[in-house]
């Protein structure tokens, strides 16, 4: 398959990146539960004096999890900079045209914008 896109180096060295981040993030544990307990625990000076008892992949997870976040949270941005809708639309109805995504050509919305809609707007937890 020389030449198609399943040979990229590029997009294959990206999705081994994105593997490594879900697999290091689904191997730490969540806080989720923990958080409301910890909130309570807030002190004067604003911080919560915790003992905790962190594994390896956890303290692997937290090491990076912040920097992740931001650079996921530009790709999304950049996504959605890249994939708008056209100006106008096609069609014989002027009342409803239809309208097509600027980069892909897809249907308004486009499958990009459905996809990171569709991540953004998960409920937390699920």
């Amino acid at each position: 398959m020389t030449g198609d896109r399943l040979d990229d180096p590029r997009r294959a060295r990206l999705r081994e990146r994105l593997e490594t981040i879900r697999t290091r993030s689904q191997k730490s544990n969540s806080w989720r539960s923990v958080t409301h307990y910890f909130s309570a625990l807030v002190n004067r000076e604003g911080v919560v004096p915790v003992k905790a008892r962190l594994s390896r992949e956890d303290l692997r997870f937290l090491a990076s999890a912040r920097d992740e976040v931001i650079a996921f949270c530009e790709l999304g941005l950049r996504l959605l900079d890249l994939h708008q809708p056209r100006d106008g639309g096609i069609s014989s109805d002027p009342r409803s045209p239809v309208r097509r995504c600027r980069a892909c050509m897809w249907r308004w919305p486009c499958p990009t914008i459905r996809a990171v809609e569709e991540s953004v707007e998960r409920p937390p937890g699920s």
